[in-house]
């Protein structure tokens, strides 16, 4: 890492009266790392929109099942989780871990709260390695400084960034980040996305009455253009899909949900 990490047990300053992403994603998976305005922005969401729980679900397991592909299939053994969010189950380092006891995980996230809860994340097989970086989307730069410090730039590493694109209000800005987070990593690295879509009339509603309210702005996306994440890259069967249909398990809820995800090779 670079040549002041960050502990968790440093001293930060966390508003409890603003809603935060991570905080309201915890909400809607059933975690207790969340305030009172996050319940209630959660909340009110909800109601405009009661499917925003199967879809927060349906991208937590899409995650699970990536990961395991990258680790168990594809040969990863580093992955670097842009927006991680708090804790909650299956987390990158569990699943990649499980599959890979020496894979080594670096966490990146911008909620002061995260980095509370960082020991959680940080409890890493002895084997491999698990790390957090506090920094935001939008400074692929310190990411990867801080990065580079746990992860081998030489070797594959899996760029993990799940909820987190829609954050970003231009779509080329977020293509543009994307690419510069991509740019480093060799040949036979990965990129999984995935991100809530403009397929619902009724969640579009929602999002924009939320937006509007000026809590926690995010911005869906078409299919096409979560497809164009992936250009120039070699996508993995199925392609782009509704997140319960990449290669769902036995156990993986059939609804289709409002959430594309997929996962590419860099050639």
């Amino acid at each position: 890492m670079a040549d002041e990490p960050i502990h968790p047990e440093q001293q930060v300053s966390i508003n409890s009266s603003v809603p935060h992403s991570a905080r309201i994603w915890n909400y809607w998976l059933g975690g207790k790392d969340h305030y009172e305005a996050d319940r209630e922005a959660g909340e009110r969401f909800q109601e405009a929109f009661p499917a925003i729980v199967d879809n927060a679900r349906a991208f937590r397991a899409f995650l699970s099942r990536g990961i395991h592909h990258l680790a168990a299939e594809a040969g990863v053994r580093q992955f670097l989780d842009v927006g991680t969010g708090l804790p909650t189950f299956d987390n990158t380092h569990e699943v990649a871990q499980r599959a890979a006891p020496t894979s080594r995980i670096v966490y990146v996230d911008n909620d002061p709260l995260v980095l509370v809860h960082a020991h959680a994340l940080l409890t890493s097989h002895p084997d491999g390695v698990t790390d957090y970086v506090h920094a935001d989307l939008r400074d692929p730069d310190t990411i990867l400084e801080h990065a580079a410090g746990i992860l081998d730039f030489t070797q594959p590493v899996a760029l993990i960034l799940s909820g987190i694109l829609g954050h970003v209000a231009e779509y080329e800005e977020a293509r543009a980040i994307v690419g510069s987070l991509l740019k480093p990593l060799p040949s036979g690295s990965f990129l999984l996305v995935c991100d809530g879509t403009a397929t619902n009339a009724e969640l579009q509603a929602a999002q924009d009455r939320h937006n509007d309210d000026g809590e926690v702005l995010y911005h869906l996306r078409t299919p096409a253009q979560m497809e164009g994440f992936f250009e120039g890259l070699e996508l993995v069967e199925p392609g782009v899909v509704p997140c319960p249909t990449w290669r769902p398990s036995a156990d993986t809820p059939t609804a289709l949900v409002d959430a594309y995800g997929g996962i590419a090779r860099k050639p």
